[in-house]
């Protein structure tokens, strides 16, 4: 199916089951040309015009999803012993030093597998959040960019940054923190060398000092600025824990949506990675100003810091999307299972009746989308790029389902059939065109091995 051309047209017929984020009906499936959906095809209908056809009788039609947080280095650490069962502060305490030993290949390694990983999913779109920069890995970024064109899924790569150190009152050692010179030096650069703006682009590049625990207030002020001077968007880590709290109200004597709103980021430019410990008014604050949420479920539960009120988030404006975290606190890439895991831990929170399988394909898919600023993915509509995932239900674990849309998450699907993006195909009857499996688990499990080995 990779042979066909740019201008053919290629009509994805009949799925068994189909969700869109749209109203019209689209039973009879979709028509991809030229890398977009070019016709919605009714319940029973034929397209106008179409070159070829897939049968997706047998396959679960949904959008591409889309994560909107990562740490894609981190599947170098994943089950390392030593950081298992801790809490955020101490878990970070614990990882600081064996990260600081990154190097250029291992993190081209951690990038693909990743990237792989996610696709295998049914992700078709990643936003990751990249922070460390020790004196060997000053160009991570551009590592992680070409990473991503090798294996072809849209990401937005986010110039993460740590400016406060253990020895200003911060929690990152020293030897990892930058100043904020050459922070806002390589954060320039980087948005005019990568970020593309236009519809259907495949790199986006956005801001994202670490958390108010790693940096300090002069660089949040600096990175709103000068993402306000080329329209890209903020993102950080906020209201993950307690820790954290009780970390803003000692240093900066505010909560943290006062913190966030005193740094000039209240607005629908900034989206946050966890999001769980707002009272009422801070909710109220955020939603009017739109500011956006990433729910990590797995990551949340693994280190006991909580539970996202996603509704409430919702329900005050707020755009709510999906992000599996770092592999070294969901210790999975995998975004169908995320989206499983976040229908039923907001179900814990909300009731079996107030969340469905609808609620969360549309976080993970639209609602993930929105948090990136994009209106072009998420939706399988007519002009909508053509990012998306068809999963079949030829599993032991769904036999004996009788609505393959709800199956797909209460059955537990964990690996797609075909994933395309952009109009072509990158997954096809479950295996990614032209990656060796076997070699790229052995060279990522090599470098995770040397990694580990430093501080040894």
């Amino acid at each position: 199916m990779n042979s066909i051309t740019a201008s053919a047209s290629l009509w994805i017929a009949n799925p068994l089951a189909i969700h869109t984020n749209a109203d019209e009906d689209a039973r009879g499936g979709l028509v991809i040309q030229s890398g977009k959906i070019v016709e919605v095809v009714a319940a029973g209908q034929q397209p106008i015009h179409f070159d070829q056809q897939f049968d997706a009788s047998r396959h679960v039609l949904i959008p591409g999803l889309i994560n909107t947080h990562h740490h894609f280095y981190q599947t170098l650490t994943r089950a390392l012993p030593a950081a298992l069962n801790k809490e955020l502060f101490p878990w970070l305490q614990t990882l600081y030093p064996v990260w600081a030993g990154l190097e250029p290949d291992m993190l081209h390694q951690a990038t693909r597998l990743a990237l792989t990983e996610l696709l295998l999913s049914g992700c078709t779109a990643a936003a990751d959040h990249h922070y460390l920069f020790p004196q060997t890995l000053t160009d991570a970024i551009d590592i992680q960019a070409d990473a991503a064109r090798e294996v072809g899924l849209r990401v937005t790569l986010t110039r993460g940054s740590m400016s406060l150190g253990q020895d200003d009152g911060g929690l990152p050692p020293q030897h990892v923190v930058q100043s904020e010179a050459t922070i806002l030096a390589d954060s320039e650069r980087l948005i005019s060398r990568y970020h593309d703006a236009s519809e259907g682009s495949m790199v986006q590049v956005a801001l994202a000092p670490c958390s108010p625990f790693s940096v300090t207030r002069d660089i949040m002020l600096a990175s709103a600025e000068l993402a306000a001077k080329h329209q890209v968007r903020l993102h950080t880590h906020l209201a993950e824990t307690l820790d954290e709290e009780a970390f803003c109200q000692k240093m900066f004597g505010l909560r943290t949506v006062d913190y966030l709103d005193s740094v000039n980021w209240l607005h629908n430019r900034t989206w946050l990675a966890h999001g769980i410990h707002f009272d009422a008014n801070e909710i109220r604050r955020l939603g009017a100003a739109g500011v956006g949420i990433c729910h990590c479920p797995t990551s949340n539960m693994m280190l006991a810091s909580g539970i996202c009120p996603v509704k409430d988030l919702e329900a005050a404006g707020s755009p709510v999307g999906i992000g599996v975290d770092g592999s070294a606190s969901n210790d999975c890439s995998n975004l169908i299972q995320e989206t499983r895991q976040a229908m039923y831990l907001q179900r814990l929170k909300y009731g079996s009746s107030s969340v469905t399988h609808q609620d969360a394909l549309r976080w993970a898919t639209q609602g993930s989308a929105r948090v990136l600023g994009r209106d072009d993915i998420g939706t399988l509509a007519v002009g909508k790029q053509a990012d998306l995932a068809l999963f079949n239900l030829d599993e032991l674990r769904f036999s004996g389902s009788h609505d393959p849309l709800a199956a797909l998450l209460l059955c537990g699907a964990h690996q797609a059939d075909y994933v395309m993006v952009a109009g072509h195909w990158k997954v096809e009857k479950g295996e990614v065109a032209g990656v060796d499996i076997g070699a790229l688990r052995h060279s990522h499990q090599q470098a995770a091995n040397r990694l580990a080995a430093k501080t040894n």
